[in-house]
């Protein structure tokens, strides 16, 4: 696990470029505290640099750049390939016994390359990864990312110099980067709170998409990109040919997956544990982990006081049932609000998933122990798991039949009453609902309910669905670019509109929100992440699911249920969905009001120039009146405006 940084062509060819790229790389320091290391060639005019948090051979062996065998690679990488073992075999059996020199994954990673080439070599590995291999032979470079998207990776023409890095604050020592934010890509921030691949907030700077590779032969013209695993293909073979056993029988090939992933990814030479919500899917990783290991998992959770927000009672419970070696830590607002001011420093791009807070605190807690942690993410994604799925489908097959002018007066009509007035007539009965419930506020959602009854595709209405912000009410000219939902690429032939949102949200909102937040927040602190439930085998058997198994009983995630119920008793978990996440709402009323005014000011605003300060400040008077719940309205804007001030104090402080 590292950050890994690399110019070709430009400052590259010049007799600085190994400090040049060791100062970069020192810019992401917290990815690699436990050495660096540089390679360059100022006659190609490459420098490639690292920063190594040292997880597989600790040893020298281990240590990047790494240069291949035959001296025709050099490689710097970061990420884990968990099937290096079964390649190494491989390759000693087809290509005779190979003179290895220590037993870290990169070096196989450069053998396989050597062998089969660039894109079988990445056929064949398994694991989580993003690299910049520099070929010497045919002065190319070569980029390439893991099938899902667990690790990132950016690049992009700094002047007359071709560069990359895991994080774009490494850009900042290039003497020719002068950042310019595109206005196009914070529009899709403040429609998604986050901006979804190939884009980013930086003009000219691109994140290579999961399961593709790059290849560079000229610094000077456009990369060749290539796909090398397809989940649209994978997604598409899996309808074509659906799994044809029981359900039981879908369970233990999820358990069988599951098992085989873990196998591999339970290994390393630091100390290892979980993440442990208490939830169906963080659950089921402990369990099939426990089920592995002679020793007790370690597994950490952390808890707060408002009852809304706690998990940690679940987590114990579970824990204490599989035997694990469980910690947890109970935290106060104080705590929470502490993080804010460090979430422009820990997230390299504008970033608003406000459970991006909870994520820094467990993982910060979690590198108190150990150096690698398992986490739960995938599940929603590849199991069905989300309840918007089966809402919007619902929501979808009756409106549909309802002619289009009936439909939009029907809006008009329930947007006449203002939401205040829909919560009042709500807040008589609230007090019966559960916790969870009373805050939801009805007014807001039959407003955002009504704003979809006008539009005219199953796409449309999950686009807006899932949308915070129409970006045109504060964006002046922002143009949004093509997403998955509008034209990036072709979706795949699927029978229903739940396959479709499924798939939507594995190539985007899975990749650009969720893996990107575990993973900004766990390499914070130098913190390795692993996401068993994304192993590709298992994706492509879960793809193979039918809906009416990733369904059954009218439960979501069912084969996944089914396999934690082999493990820990139906009554420990049973029990409805809670987000990770933080009261923002009181948060922006209370102790961050006098820090939130200061960024939503209306000269600054104006000042600016990225937003239309009336629809803001509107929102922000809204909020702090109570008459309607903003928070994610808001916290996308002040994401920004935090991150935006803080990268001018940053780039300041380079330059000094």
């Amino acid at each position: 696990m590292c950050g890994i940084v690399g110019i070709v062509g430009g400052t590259a060819a010049t007799s600085s470029s190994g400090f040049t790229v060791r100062r970069m790389a020192d810019m992401i320091r917290h990815r690699g505290p436990d050495g660096d290391g540089v390679w360059t060639d100022t006659e190609a005019g490459v420098a490639l640099s690292q920063r190594r948090l040292a997880i597989i051979d600790l040893s020298s062996a281990g240590a990047q750049p790494m240069i291949s065998h035959s001296g025709r690679y050099v490689i710097v990488f970061n990420g884990e390939f968990y099937n290096h073992g079964e390649i190494r075999t491989h390759l000693d059996r087809e290509f005779g016994a190979h003179d290895w020199r220590g037993h870290s994954d990169t070096e196989v990673l450069l053998a396989a390359i050597e062998a089969h080439g660039i894109k079988k070599a990445l056929e064949l590995a398994v694991g989580m990864f993003a690299f910049g291999l520099w070929d010497r032979r045919e002065r190319t470079l070569i980029l390439g990312r893991d099938r899902l998207g667990e690790k990132p990776l950016y690049y992009g023409r700094i002047g007359k110099t071709f560069a990359f890095a895991s994080e774009p604050k490494a850009f900042r020592p290039l003497p020719d980067w002068r950042p310019e934010i595109d206005r196009n890509a914070l529009a899709l921030l403040m429609r998604h709170n986050y901006i979804p691949a190939p884009y980013s907030i930086y003009q000219g700077i691109r994140k290579l998409r999961p399961g593709h590779f790059l290849v560079l032969s000229d610094p000077m013209r456009e990369p060749r990109i290539e796909c090398y695993w397809s989940a649209r293909q994978i997604t598409e073979q899996g309808h074509h040919e659906p799994f044809q056993g029981s359900p039981e029988e879908a369970v233990d090939g999820v358990e069988r997956h599951l098992r085989r992933a873990l196998e591999g990814q339970m290994i390393a030479d630091v100390p290892l544990g979980a993440f442990l919500s208490g939830g169906i899917d963080s659950s089921a990783i402990v369990a099939v982990m426990q089920s592995i290991s002679p020793r007790p998992v370690r597994t950490f959770t952390i808890g707060f006081k408002e009852a809304g927000y706690n998990e940690a009672d679940h987590a114990r419970q579970v824990a204490r049932h599989l035997g694990t070696d469980h910690a947890e830590l109970y935290l106060s607002e104080q705590d929470a609000l502490d993080v804010v001011p460090q979430l422009p420093s820990i997230y390299c791009e504008p970033f608003s998933d406000s459970s991006q807070i909870p994520t820094f605190l467990v993982s910060k807690m979690a590198r108190g122990s150990v150096t690698v942690a398992l986490s739960g993410d995938g599940g929603d994604e590849l199991f069905s798991g989300y309840t918007r799925y089966a809402l919007a489908d619902a929501f979808w097959n009756r409106v549909s039949r309802i002619p289009i002018g009936l439909r939009r007066a029907s809006a008009s009509l329930a947007r006449l009453p203002s939401p205040d007035l829909y919560n009042n007539v709500a807040g008589g009965i609230m007090p019966l609902l559960p916790q969870r419930l009373r805050r939801q506020r009805v007014g807001d959602k039959i407003h955002k309910a009504a704003s979809v009854l006008s539009l005219r595709t199953m796409n449309d209405v999950y686009r807006r669905l899932c949308s915070h912000w129409e970006p045109t009410e504060i964006i002046p000219d922002a143009v949004e670019p093509p997403t998955m939902l509008t034209g990036l690429e072709e979706l795949p032939g699927l029978p229903g509109n739940v396959e479709r949102m499924m798939y939507i949200d594995m190539m985007s909102y899975l990749p650009d929100d969720i893996l990107a937040k575990v993973d900004r927040a766990a390499m914070a602190v130098s913190l390795e992440t692993r996401v068993p439930l994304l192993d590709h085998h298992l994706v492509s058997f879960a793809l193979s699911l039918p809906l009416s198994v990733l369904r059954a009983e009218g439960q979501t995630k069912w084969p996944l249920r089914q396999l934690l119920y082999r493990h820990v008793p139906k009554a420990l978990v049973e029990r409805p969905k809670m987000g990770f996440g933080v009261p923002i709402d009181a948060w922006l009323r209370g102790a961050l009001r006098e820090w939130a005014e200061a960024l939503l000011d209306e000269r600054r605003l104006r000042e600016d120039g990225f937003f239309r300060p009336d629809a803001i400040r509107r929102a922000w008077s809204e909020h702090l009146s109570g008459h309607r719940n903003n928070q994610y309205l808001l916290w996308d804007v002040l994401m920004f405006q935090s991150w935006r001030e803080s990268i001018q104090r940053a780039s300041a402080a380079v330059a000094a």
